[in-house]
């Protein structure tokens, strides 16, 4: 059994050394909401002072003491976007394992309404739907700042659209965001 001590303890994260070498960041586990319409995902514009830079990301946030990943979808998904939909889980990942242990799961929302929510009173940002592809080239080139978890559902929206599948709101993918190859065949 490894020696533990809590060398931090703040309100959303500990800071624990495992055997006085390991340091492990415990975080609150968290949750990022994929929804896409008319070929274009939604995400959320917004200052983080950890990387002192703006970031695009899919709507996010963590999950509070006694609620489901599904319910912490459902709350920033209206808090952020104003918006509610039916939720599928797509996929639960690590953040960073190297040295967190925090979990994030991705849901996908489809059949997008309304819905009434208000940002935490610390919260300021801009909602922006951007086309997948787009999103992925200004990454890659190093133009915008943004997270793992946004980056896997981008790649998710990519590939649904270069199949021509639905976008996930149950539109069609617009002709010009289809792929070359599918275009040819």
């Amino acid at each position: 059994m490894p020696t533990r001590r809590t060398v931090y303890r703040g309100a959303i994260l500990d800071l624990v050394k495992l055997d006085d070498r390991w340091e492990i960041v415990e975080h609150a586990p968290a949750v990022a909401v994929l929804a896409m319409r008319d070929g274009r995902v939604l995400g959320v514009r917004q200052h983080r002072p950890a990387v002192e830079r703006d970031t695009w990301e899919l709507p996010a946030g963590l999950i509070d003491p006694g609620e489901t990943p599904h319910e912490a979808a459902a709350r920033e998904l209206a808090e952020e976007a104003k918006l509610g939909g039916r939720l599928r889980p797509l996929v639960t990942m690590y953040s960073s394992p190297g040295f967190t242990d925090e979990r994030v799961t991705l849901f996908e929302a489809t059949e997008l309404e309304p819905a009434d929510g208000a940002l935490d009173e610390h919260e300021e940002l801009v909602v922006e739907w951007r086309r997948p592809h787009d999103v992925w080239e200004a990454a890659a080139r190093g133009d915008l700042a943004t997270s793992g978890p946004t980056l896997v559902g981008v790649r998710h929206a990519m590939a649904a659209l270069d199949r021509g599948a639905p976008a996930a709101d149950g539109d069609a993918p617009p002709p010009s965001e289809r792929s070359q190859a599918e275009d040819d065949a």
